[in-house]
């Protein structure tokens, strides 16, 4: 109780702990799009750089969240150079981004610019939540490469087994074209509330397990990093959040048939390149349901589905995280990355 009260002081008065401190070079800037590249701290480098794809809702630090916290540090060590593509707020310019504007334009100017500084041919894909749906969009438009591996964590596939969507943007009363007219930008605030709708108390309850531990160094020093990424949720360009209410979650196209990107039909079975999808068994935001028909659904000859234990952020950078899913990640990779 006393270390508990003193360290109470401490944090309110004293600021966050660092995030995303990896060294890293700012590679491209194009408005919501930057590209960083980290290089491997290893003499013995793998063939095939590694092109990460951030949640479009959220930065990419989530990655790197601190020392010995670090997917980023982890991977470097292991012999990976690795590229992020990282988000920025849309400006109101580009509040008509659309779905087309990611796959067949930021994601393919990325990976020719990581082809051009690394001086490779082939790239791999790593996709987290939104991220893990445009990489795969990208992998099913582009069957004939550049792409030598796609790997996804907690990525939607089936909308139609994530409830909570049904309850905030339910096809009957949710007025999406209305929203995005008026609008023209959804703000980070709306989505996030929207998304702690399907646990009213649980800031409550962090913050009562806050109190419970705040005796706890290194609990407070996690708690907080996790915070702070919450908090700095992206909003989403109006177009774009408009296709993904329309057709990933009210008509489940992605999954059911009938997604069309530019013209141009998508269709998993096109995925075909060596393909793993890591899923966290107790995620809540996407559920194993969700994420699951992926690896069915792709046309991949190697392909590979882990269910890990843990939330959808702690699967990549909780406690945990080093033990189960960053080994078994690396274990895949180091196959298919010569």
């Amino acid at each position: 109780m006393i270390k508990r009260r003193v360290k109470g002081l401490e944090y309110l008065g004293s600021p966050g702990p660092a995030v995303g401190t990896t060294p890293r070079t700012l590679l491209h800037r194009r408005g919501t799009l930057s590209l960083y590249r980290y290089q491997a701290t290893c003499s013995d480098v793998y063939r095939v750089p590694l092109l990460l794809v951030m949640a479009t809702t959220n930065k990419a630090y989530i990655f790197d969240l601190a020392e010995r916290q670090s997917l980023i540090a982890y991977l470097l060590g292991r012999g990976y150079d690795i590229y992020v593509m990282d988000w920025n707020a849309p400006t109101r310019v580009e509040q008509q981004l659309r779905i087309e504007d990611y796959v067949l334009d930021f994601i393919p100017d990325c990976i020719g610019r990581v082809q051009a500084d690394a001086g490779v041919e082939e790239v791999t894909l790593l996709g987290y939540c939104m991220g893990g749906v445009l990489s795969t969009l990208y992998a099913a438009l582009h069957a004939d490469g550049p792409l030598k591996n796609l790997v996804c964590f907690t990525t939607p596939v089936d909308w139609s087994q994530m409830s909570w969507s049904r309850g905030i943007a339910n096809q009957r009363y949710f007025e999406v074209d209305r929203l995005v007219d008026r609008v023209g930008i959804i703000p980070a605030g709306m989505i996030m509330n929207a998304i702690d709708l399907q646990r009213p108390a649980g800031r409550i309850a962090g913050q009562l397990r806050l109190w419970d531990n705040l005796w706890n160094d290194a609990y407070v020093r996690n708690h907080r990093m996790m915070m702070r990424w919450g908090r700095d949720s992206l909003p989403l360009a109006g177009e774009y959040y408009r296709q993904i209410i329309k057709e990933l979650m009210w008509k489940n196209s992605l999954l059911e048939g009938g997604l069309c990107i530019a013209g141009q039909a998508v269709d998993l079975a096109k995925v075909r390149v060596p393909l793993l999808h890591i899923i966290a068994e107790h995620d809540t935001l996407v559920p194993p349901a969700c994420a699951q028909p992926l690896v069915a659904a792709a046309g991949s000859a190697d392909k590979q589905e882990i269910i890990l234990p843990g939330g959808h952020v702690s699967l990549v950078a909780g406690p945990a995280a080093k033990k189960r899913m960053w080994p078994a990640l690396d274990e895949w990779l180091g196959q298919r990355s010569m």
